[in-house]
Parts: structure tokens; sequence; C-alpha cells
């Protein structure tokens, strides 16, 4: 009677370990830092830039600008490259959400200006 009586009460403590295991949950993707946020969106500001410049020489080729319209959008998006490179230069290296969007309109203007 003593061992099946032991038997039970391991039975029980085993059962009772095994519900208190728990699975491990994956952890949690790492956040990017600030400085990351920021230099990202100095990226996502130059690729705009390089788009609407590819979008000025798509129309100067197919003849809807002359080629010294074509420069002076180019030198509005240079100007507007280097301000941003220069807000960038303050903060080492990336963009405040502020001066992003600062920037955005007025690439916004600039992409009205160059047209579909």
């Amino acid at each position: 009677m003593p061992r099946t009586l032991r038997a039970i009460a391991a039975c029980a403590l085993l059962s009772s370990l095994a519900a208190c295991v728990v699975t491990p949950q994956p952890a949690p993707a790492p956040r990017p830092s600030p400085q990351q946020i920021a230099d990202q969106r100095l990226h996502q500001v130059d690729g705009r830039i390089d788009n609407l410049g590819r979008r000025i020489d798509k129309r100067v080729n197919q003849g809807d600008y002359p080629p010294p319209q074509g420069a002076a959008l180019h030198h509005r998006l240079d100007v507007i490259r280097q301000e941003a490179h220069d807000m960038a230069a303050q903060h080492g290296g990336g963009l405040t959400a502020d001066e992003q969007r600062v920037l955005n309109q007025e690439l916004d203007n600039a992409a009205r200006a160059i047209g579909e």
C-alpha cells in the first residue's frame, strides 16, 4: 500500500510540474533606434528626389520639356536635396519628422511643377 501511495503522489507531483512548463514565446523584434529612424527619413527623401529626377529625364526625353526647363527642374531638386543634407548634418545624419514633413511639402510642389 505505501508503494502505491508513493506512486500516486509521485504522479500527482509530476503532473503538477508538467502543468507549470510554459512554452517560450519568441522575443519581440527589436525596435529601431531613433537615429536609425532619422536615417530612414533621410533615405526616403533622397529616394523621392531620385524618382522625381527620373520623371524629369523621361519628360525631357519625350519632348514634353525643352532641356533648359528640365535643367531648371533638376536644379530645384538639387537645392531640396542640399537642404535635406544640411538639416541632417545638424542631427548626426538624419531628419526629424518635422523636417521630413517640410521637405515633403517642397517635393510635392516640385512634383506638381514636373507633372504626371
